[in-house]
């Protein structure tokens, strides 16, 4: 792609994200859309109404800066009742314009031009925009297939005199990553010794399979006090069209964010603020089994994919699975991804576009399976066929 004449060095390449790209082709081939990660069902009907009620009570006009008082007190109480993590909802809790805004907001309040920002690879696609939007530097550590592990001297070694920010990512969009506790201990142990501020990505927390459990970096010892938690309600309630997010940290480290995020959207979503309020209330029967739906939904994919010819590599928890295309004679996911609703009428997102490293990331493609269940076996019955006419 040209550069544009008009759009600043450092935004120069970004262009239209990939998700708009394949979700235009799935319009254009009518395609069965496994890409983008966007529910086709709504949410509890408890949080709809709860959103009808609101916007007929009258809460249609500005919010507070940091959000209406009633969201904020659910997020604190929701970090009380599930990591025994305490904030104060007045000065320790804001309300953003999804995790997207928290994100940016946090990196511009804290990082000077030139800083620099050390995150794991693959990474979201926004991480790298907003490191450019901030005039600083990605150092990246690469995740390892087919576990997506770390190294710890690598992590070591991405440090230096200008790093400001570690952003975390748990549970990892692409991969579906969760990191364990032995690998947040070494996270925070670097971040502790270099004085760094960590900025926690934390959107799929009740997104965990297999029995595992979300583990907030902030709970560990040391890391509260220099931990920007961010998650929202999109993922976890099935309406990421609301973009109702928030952050959580010290009232300092809060201050200085929420600074930054007065000049990007200033506030949003009112009444959806009441509504995402009563779904953090729901009892644990309602996130406990909104998990065990989409961890069933991830198995009955993976074994689609599998049957269809592809390597399906783990996924802990997301709406996510990679999956691995050589076993098609082919490396380049770019392309593949490009080809494939054309070829069968399926999307799906190219690993490469979230890595610094191009040919590491190449090999793998995204799928998602926060779909209906006949809608993945569309996809699926798709994808055989053409596994099946490549052989």
């Amino acid at each position: 792609m040209a550069n544009n004449p008009f759009l600043v060095d450092r935004l120069q390449g970004l262009g239209t994200t990939i998700f708009a790209e394949m979700s235009a082709l799935a319009v254009k081939h009518d395609a069965v859309n496994l890409g983008q990660g966007m529910p086709d069902t709504d949410g509890p009907a408890l949080v709809a109404d709860a959103a009808i009620e609101a916007i007929r009570a009258g809460h249609n006009q500005y919010p507070p800066l940091p959000g209406h008082p009633v969201l904020r007190e659910a997020i604190a109480d929701h970090q009380r009742r599930f990591y025994d993590l305490a904030y104060d909802p007045a000065d320790e809790v804001l309300v953003t314009a999804g995790a997207t805004e928290a994100i940016a907001a946090a990196i511009l309040a804290t990082c000077e031009s030139g800083d620099e920002v050390v995150m794991f690879e693959p990474y979201y696609d926004s991480y790298a925009a907003t490191c450019a939007l901030a005039d600083t530097t990605r150092r990246v550590v690469q995740l390892r297939t087919p576990d997506y592990s770390f190294a710890a001297d690598e992590l070591r070694s991405a440090i230096g005199p200008r790093t400001r920010v570690l952003l975390l990512n748990t549970p990892h969009n692409p991969t579906g990553k969760v990191f364990s506790p032995d690998e947040l201990a070494v996270i925070a142990e670097v971040a502790i010794e270099h004085d760094l501020i960590v900025v926690s990505d934390e959107v799929y927390e009740h997104l965990v399979f297999d029995g595992r459990r979300h583990v907030p970096i902030a709970t560990l010892p040391g890391m509260r006090e220099r931990t920007v938690t961010i998650s929202s309600g999109g993922k976890t309630f099935s309406f990421t069209g609301w973009k109702i997010g928030w952050a959580c940290a010290p009232p300092e480290l809060l201050g200085a964010v929420r600074t930054a995020k007065q000049y990007l959207t200033f506030v949003n979503g009112a009444p959806f603020q009441h509504a995402i309020a009563a779904g953090l209330a729901m009892p644990d029967a309602f996130f406990e089994g909104f998990a065990a739906e989409l961890q069933a939904k991830r198995d009955h994919l993976s074994a689609g994919l599998e049957t269809a010819g592809f390597a399906v590599l783990p996924s802990a928890g997301t709406y996510f699975v990679t999956a691995d295309i050589t076993p098609f004679g082919v490396t380049d996911g770019l392309d593949f991804c490009r080809s494939l609703p054309e070829r069968c009428g399926v999307v799906a997102v190219p690993n490469a576009v979230f890595y610094d490293d191009k040919a590491a990331g190449s090999p793998f493609v995204r799928f998602n399976f926060c779909k209906r269940s006949e809608v993945l076996d569309e996809g699926v019955r798709r994808l055989r066929a053409m596994g099946e006419a490549s052989r």
